[in-house]
């Protein structure tokens, strides 16, 4: 697999045939980034609306994980899911990533 900082990027087109991708990112054995909980994979969704997503899932009750950081590629929020896994949210600036 062709690797980069960031890992590999599979490209592919949804139904509509527009460009997506997914992205297998591989971190050092001491990452912290995965905590809370400690664990040795967290998933990454794309959506829509963070900030809105955000706010109905605190709403029901779901942990949010720290705040919202923002980089010229994306919005990035964290939840913990029912069984205490981290799930990353991503709302990416441009469209072709969602």
């Amino acid at each position: 697999m062709p690797v980069d900082d960031y890992g590999c990027t599979f490209w592919w087109k949804d139904k509509k045939g527009k460009d997506s991708s997914t992205q297998w990112s591989p971190f050092t054995e001491d990452t912290k980034y995965f905590n809370p909980p400690k664990k040795d994979f967290m998933f990454n969704y794309r959506v829509e609306n963070l900030h809105k997503l955000l706010a109905i899932l605190k709403n029901e009750g779901v942990s949010i994980v720290d705040k919202v950081e923002e980089y010229v590629y994306g919005k990035f929020g964290w939840i913990l899911d029912n069984d205490g896994n981290k799930i990353e949210l991503l709302k990416p600036i441009n469209s072709a990533f969602l």
